[in-house]
C-alpha cells in the first residue's frame, strides 16, 4: 500500500532547523529587513515541517531542559565545593558573546573560539554574506547584490500566483527573553535578522518573492490542533513582563502575539499555495512550533505552525497532507497532534540516539496508533555528526517510496553536519514529490550563518534554481545505513512497496553492515577522576592513598628488621 494508491498526494508542509493589531511600542526599535543592525518547504497539498507533551511519548528526559541534556557528557558529582574554589572567583574578567553562536569568549580575542565569527562580524547587516573574518561592512561576494536587484526588478512584472510567497512581521521579533540567564538564548530574534538579511543582501527578498502579509490566528483555527489548555496558557503570558512555560520556553508580553502572527503566516501561505495563488512558500517565523503539543508549550514553541499549516490545507481541499520534519530534535508534539490521523502522513528524520537527545521521543517503533498506525514515520539517527549523504539515502529509501515518488536516482544545540546544498537537493526532491505546492516553515537552527545560507539555498530552490552539487549514488555511514533497515523493517508492515528496498538493501551491503560493530564500547566523554569525585573528595581519596602506601612501606620495613 503506498500513499498513491490510497489517494493522491496533497500538500507538502517542510518543517525545519524553517487581522491588525496595535502597532509596536515607540519604545520598541525594530529594525528593517537586513538594513541594519539592531539596538539592544487537481493534487492535494503537502506540507514540510521541522519541529510531546502526550503521555504516550514520555521521553526519559521530560523533565531535563536542552541545556541540561547537552550540557551533562557525563556522570558528574553534584556536591557543592564552592568552599574549595580558588581567590580567582572573586576576578571579573571581561567577556564578549558571539553574534553567531552565542557563546562566551573572553575579551581581547577578536574571533569567536567556537565557530570563528569576528568578534565585530556584520552578520545581522548582510547575513551569510558578511565575511566571517572581518568587521561589519565587509560582505564575501559584494557581486550577489547587484545580480539579486537585476532578477528583481525583471521578476516585479510577474503576477503574484508565479512567485515564490514568503511569510514575515517584524512583530515576531518582539518575542525575545528578558532576563539574560548565562548567555542569550538560542532562540532569539537575531535568527530572523540574519536570514532576513541574506535574503536582501542577495536581492531575493524583498524582490524576487512576494509577500505574504501577516495575520493573527484565530482561536477557532487553534482549536483544531490544540486545546484550550495550550491556548489560554500563551495568551496569560501576555499579562507578565516575563514568564516561563518550562524552564527553557520563555515568553514576554508580546510573545502571543508573535506566535499568532506565525500561525496565521503559516495558515495564509498553505491556503495560498494549494488554491495556486502562490507557487509554493517559505514561512520566516518564530517562535517555532514542532514542540507543542495538544495541551503544553515546550521546547522553545509555543503553537505549532506546522499542525496550523496541514489544518489549514485540509479546509482549504487538501484530502492528504505530508509533513516532513527535518529539524535535529524530533517533533513529538506534531506527532502527538497527528498520530491518529491517516490523512496527515507524517515522517521525521532526527538525532535520537536510543531516546538520550531531546525531547527523548520518535523511536522507530513510533508508528501512530488508533488507525493512523504506518502514517507516523520515524527515521532516528543514533549518533551526532550525521550529514548529507546519510539524509538524503533516507529520502531516497524511506521518505519518496513512502510518500509515492518514483525516485530516478539513487546549531549549537543539534550537532549534525547537514549542509546547505543537502537541504537545497532534499527541497528539489520534495520539489517534484509534491509537484511544487511546497511550504518550508522555518523550525530550528541556532547558528546563523548555517541557518540563514541553508534557508537561502532552499529559497533558491523553490524560485526554480538547480541545486550546487547534487549528490549522486551517496553511501551511508554504518550507523545510517543500520538506521534505514531498521525503520524498513518496521515500516514494511504498513508499506509494502517498502519490502523490496529492504531487501536490495541488505543484499547490496551484505550482512556485515548490519552487525554490530564488533564489541566496541560506545563511545562517549571520559571525565577526569577529580571532576567526578569533586574536589574534596579527590583530595581526601589522594591523601588516603598516599597514608594506605606509606604505611604499607612502614609494615614491610619493619618486618624485615
Amino acid at each position: 500500500m503506498t500513499l498513491n494508491n490510497a489517494s493522491k498526494v496533497g500538500m507538502v508542509v517542510l518543517e525545519g532547523g524553517h487581522a491588525d493589531h496595535k502597532s509596536v511600542s515607540n519604545t520598541m526599535q525594530i529594525n528593517r529587513l537586513g538594513n541594519e543592525e539592531p539596538e539592544t518547504n487537481g493534487h492535494d497539498q503537502v506540507v514540510l515541517t521541522n519541529a510531546m507533551a502526550g503521555k504516550n511519548y514520555s521521553g526519559k528526559h521530560e523533565d531535563m531542559t536542552l541545556e541540561d541534556i547537552y550540557g551533562k557528557d557525563g556522570d558528574f558529582d553534584d556536591e557543592d565545593d564552592s568552599d574549595w574554589e580558588p581567590i580567582e572567583k572573586h576576578i571579573t574578567i571581561a567577556t564578549w558573546f558571539c553574534v553567531n553562536c552565542t557563546l562566551v569568549n573572553v575579551d581581547g580575542a577578536i574571533y569567536c573560539h567556537i565557530c570563528g565569527e569576528h568578534k565585530e562580524s556584520g552578520i545581522l547587516r548582510h547575513g551569510f554574506l558578511a565575511s566571517p573574518l572581518h568587521e561589519a561592512d565587509s560582505v564575501t561576494n559584494k557581486s550577489l547584490k547587484r545580480n539579486g536587484k537585476s532578477e528583481a526588478s525583471s521578476s516585479q512584472s510577474m503576477a503574484p500566483h508565479k512567485l515564490t510567497a514568503v511569510g514575515f512581521d517584524e512583530r515576531m521579533l518582539l518575542h525575545s527573553e528578558v532576563e539574560r540567564k548565562s548567555h542569550p538564548h538560542p532562540e532569539r530574534p537575531d535568527r530572523l535578522r540574519a536570514i532576513a538579511a541574506s535574503l536582501a543582501t542577495a536581492g531575493i527578498f524583498p524582490g524576487r518573492c512576494h509577500p505574504i502579509s501577516a495575520r493573527e490566528i484565530t482561536r477557532e483555527e487553534l482549536l483544531m490542533v490544540h486545546s484550550d489548555e495550550n491556548i489560554d496558557s500563551v495568551e496569560r503570558s501576555s499579562q507578565c513582563v516575563a514568564s516561563y512555560f518550562t524552564s527553557d520556553t520563555y515568553a514576554n508580553k508580546d510573545s502571543a502575539l508573535a506566535a499568532r502572527l506565525a500561525a496565521g503566516l503559516c495558515a495564509d501561505l498553505a491556503s495560498a499555495i494549494y488554491s495556486g495563488r502562490a507557487k509554493n512558500g517559505f514561512a520566516l517565523v518564530r517562535p517555532p512550533g514542532h514542540h507543542a503539543g495538544v495541551k503544553h508549550a515546550m521546547g522553545f514553541c509555543l503553537h505549532n505552525n506546522a499542525a496550523v499549516a496541514a489544518s489549514a490545507a485540509q479546509a482549504a481541499g487538501a484530502k492528504k497532507v505530508f509533513i516532513l520534519d527535518w529539524d535535529v530534535h524530533h517533533g513529538n508534539g506534531t506527532q502527538e497532534i497527528y498520530e491518529r490521523n491517516k490523512m496527515v502522513l507524517y515522517i521525521s528524520l532526527h538525532r535520537h540516539e536510543g531516546g538520550n537527545f531531546y525531547p527523548g521521543t520518535g523511536a522507530a517503533h513510533e508508528v501512530g496508533s488508533m488507525g493512523g498506525e504506518g502514517y507516523c514515520v520515524n527515521v532516528p539517527w543514533s549518533r551526532g555528526g550525521v550529514g548529507d549523504n546519510d539524509y538524503i539515502f533516507a529520502f531516497e529509501h524511506i521518505v519518496l517510496p513512502i510518500a509515492g515518488f518514483d525516485a530516478a536516482r539513487g546549531d549549537p544545540l543539534g550537532c549534525c553536519d547537514v549542509t546547505p546544498a543537502g537541504y537545497a537537493q532534499m527541497t528539489k526532491m520534495l520539489t517534484s514529490l509534491s509537484r511544487g505546492k511546497l511550504l518550508v516553515i522555518l523550525e530550528g537552527g541556532y547558528n546563523l550563518r548555517s541557518i540563514s545560507s541553508s534557508a537561502t539555498a532552499v529559497i533558491k530552490v523553490l524560485l526554480g534554481e538547480n541545486p550546487e552539487n547534487m549528490l549522486e549514488n551517496v553511501v551511508p555511514s554504518k550507523s545510517g545505513l543500520r538506521t534505514v533497515l531498521d525503520v524498513l523493517k518496521i515500516q514494511n508492515n504498513f508499506w509494502p512497496n517498502l519490502g523490496p528496498i529492504f531487501s536490495d538493501l541488505q543484499s547490496r551491503w551484505g550482512s556485515s553492515a548490519v552487525q554490530e560493530i564488533k564489541k566496541k564500547k560506545k563511545r562517549r566523554f571520559v571525565v577526569p577522576l577529580w571532576w567526578k569525585m569533586g574536589r574534596k573528595k579527590f583530595l581526601h581519596h589522594t591523601l588516603s592513598e598516599q597514608l594506605r602506601i606509606n604505611s604499607r612501606k612502614r609494615i614491610k620495613s619493619s618486618l624485615w628488621f
